[in-house]
């Protein structure tokens, strides 16, 4: 099973790809943490990674593009894998094309603008997270509107796309992310 995950900041991917990960035994590839940790690590990609991270910027298509690829060819990747935040930009949608990956499902989480900036504001005090101060997040969910949430009508238009609406408890949302994959109802 090959899936993309979609959605502003916050709107709860990653808890998502957490339970999609265990329910189904697959990797979950988030570039955000892949990211993180080349910025932690001090690494080349890291350091040209973390200018436009701190400035709530998307960091450039072919920088992730590249990262992604060396990880769609590791072993663990064979089962099937969760690609979240990833792709990002059209760009980066037709790159991932090109691989000839065939994706089973594009799941995209929604949320009103109000409640995604509580969940980073909330986040931010709880982990800490630089990336999440109120600023920042609000140019993120800026970046996600203008250049992101064109993906929608990318993957919409080739009948991949399932919209869930994000605004439910964690086990409502992933109740509803099973339906919209065909997979019914699973009891916590």
């Amino acid at each position: 099973m090959h899936l993309i995950l979609l959605g502003p900041p916050g709107v709860g991917k990653g808890t998502q790809a957490q339970k999609l990960k265990e329910k189904f035994g697959i990797v979950q590839v988030s570039t955000g943490d892949m990211l993180r940790d080349a910025v932690a690590k001090g690494s080349a990609l890291g350091k040209q990674a973390k200018t436009f991270m701190d400035r709530g910027e998307l960091v450039p298509d072919e920088v992730i593009v590249g990262v992604v690829g060396e990880r769609l060819e590791s072993a663990d990747m064979k089962r099937g894998f969760i690609l979240d935040g990833f792709p990002r930009t059209v760009g980066q949608a037709e790159a991932l094309k090109k691989t000839n990956v065939k994706i089973d499902h594009v799941l995209c989480f929604t949320a009103p603008d109000e409640l995604v900036l509580d969940r980073i504001s909330g986040r931010q005090k709880q982990e800490s997270r630089q990336d999440d101060d109120l600023d920042t997040a609000k140019k993120r969910l800026g970046v996600y509107h203008s250049q992101t949430k064109p993906l929608v009508d990318y993957y919409r238009q080739t009948g991949l796309l399932r919209e869930i609406r994000a605004t439910a408890a964690i086990d409502e949302v992933f109740q509803m992310t099973l339906q919209a994959m065909g997979e019914g109802s699973v009891q916590s």
